[in-house]
């Protein structure tokens, strides 16, 4: 089972939508114009470091087309 939200909601909750999934376990698919761009996923084992946010991992699929300027850019060299 997973839960979904809109981008803009995501955004504006962002941290609360984070603990929530560290503490529920429940994945958390985020979208964009109704198709999905990204899933927050609880962590299955905890990751070296400090964070506040040790149980979460976010991974991000295809992002190319979400974030693209459909400009090349040029870089000075």
């Amino acid at each position: 089972m997973e839960r979904t939200v809109m981008a803009s909601t995501f955004k504006a909750r962002c941290l609360a939508l984070l603990d929530q999934v560290a503490v529920d376990h429940v994945p958390l698919v985020i979208t964009k114009r109704g198709r999905p761009i990204a899933r927050v996923v609880p962590m299955d084992e905890e990751p070296t470091g400090r964070s506040t946010y040790r149980s979460v991992h976010l991974v991000a699929e295809e992002d190319e087309a979400y974030f693209s300027t459909g400009t090349p850019w040029e870089t000075g060299g």
